[in-house]
């Protein structure tokens, strides 16, 4: 394999290959492989990346479990596909009982500001006419009923967002009036009255606001877990095709094999004596895989580990070829030399690497994302 551009082109010799065209076909469908598995990295990250934080989130769930186990996450399945489903109408109710909730507060507004000594609060204090010079300096927040009214009927983002809200701006007027004014001044004692009465219609709507806000609570709560699951069910969809698209891409590095051992020119008598004799330098673990490679293709092989023997003659062109790449490897990592049997190496050893490495990659993402089928 070389490298041109940054591009991997894989180089067999003609009498390998048979010819051109086989050459062209297998870089190309080498370098689709290349990109077929960084694209099926980065799925895999981002599906570890996913469970991990989840996991962090809840230190209590055992390692390598989902989020939720599986009976739990059917009935939830089950209830989030049926919220999902009244999401609309859910939404509709939602407006229409804060409506009514308003409708109600309003009710309260208008008892209050048609009081007869609502008038000095229905507008801004004017400071500068009534020569508070102090006034901003005792006052953090002012308030009035005109500037609550413009804030209930805006359409931008200075709106209220709850009774609640509102409640603490009424409040604010009068406490304002209280703070500022001498509590025997008639625009204290005035401001004192109406907020007396203000809370007390205010108790009478409170029970319809807290069972509101609980309500509300229940929605946000379930939105959060609707959101939950539908991440942990699109990471689970990408978990089962990972595994899928792992073992078609695992399958497809077998076929490409198989057509290079296929298509491998005859081997010479000296590179079968050259064969045999590098077997001899491998570890005993090594000499096992060989062996089993030799049965793959011949069940009838028999050999005891103590006493192997093995006849290159009887041994089929893509059997002695698989030998041959699997012994140059071995002995490489052992960090041996064996010049005779990389005399014919064709392939640049960089590249090569890069080409095991995709292997193990799919290989090993496929057992890993096992764990995470939902």
């Amino acid at each position: 394999m070389e490298t041109v551009n940054g591009d991997a082109i894989v180089v067999v010799p003609q009498e390998t290959m048979g010819n051109v065209s086989d050459v062209e076909s297998f870089n190309q469908q080498v370098d689709e492989i290349f990109i077929q598995v960084d694209q099926l990295e980065q799925n895999l990250n981002e599906v570890e990346q996913f469970y991990s934080s989840a996991n962090k989130k809840q230190p209590n769930t055992p390692k390598g479990s989902s989020i939720l186990k599986d009976k739990d996450r059917d009935k939830l399945f089950a209830s989030f596909k049926r919220r999902q489903q009244d999401a609309a109408s859910r939404e509709a109710a939602a407006d229409k009982r804060m409506q009514e909730l308003m409708r109600h507060f309003g009710t309260i507004l208008r008892q209050i500001t048609q009081h007869k000594w609502a008038g000095p609060f229905m507008q801004p204090v004017d400071v500068v006419g009534l020569g508070l010079h102090d006034y901003y300096e005792v006052i953090e927040k002012p308030m009035d009923f005109s500037t609550i009214k413009s804030k209930m009927e805006a359409r931008d983002g200075n709106v209220y967002k709850n009774v609640r809200e509102i409640c603490a701006d009424v409040r604010l007027i009068f406490k304002n009036a209280m703070k500022y004014n001498k509590e025997r001044d008639d625009v204290h004692v005035m401001a004192k009255t109406l907020l007396e009465k203000f809370e007390t219609k205010w108790l009478q709507l409170l029970p319809k606001v807290d069972e509101e806000e609980k309500r509300r609570k229940e929605e946000e709560a379930e939105m959060q877990l609707d959101m939950q699951l539908a991440q942990d069910a699109a990471h689970a969809k990408m978990a089962r095709d990972l595994s899928t698209e792992l073992g078609k891409v695992d399958r497809h590095l077998d076929e490409l094999r198989e057509m290079v051992l296929q298509n491998c020119r005859r081997m010479s008598t000296e590179e079968k004596r050259r064969l045999s004799s590098a077997i001899a330098k491998l570890s005993p673990e090594d000499i096992d895989k060989a062996v089993e490679i030799i049965a793959q293709s011949n069940p009838d092989f028999q050999a005891a580990r103590e006493d192997v023997e093995i006849n290159m003659d009887v041994q089929s062109e893509s059997t002695l070829w698989k030998l041959k790449f699997f012994i140059k490897d071995a002995l490489q990592g052992q960090g041996k030399s064996s010049p005779n049997i990389n005399e014919d190496n064709n392939l640049n050893n960089n590249n090569r690497r890069k080409r095991e490495i995709c292997d193990a990659l799919a290989k090993t993402s496929q057992k890993r994302s096992k764990k995470f089928h939902g």
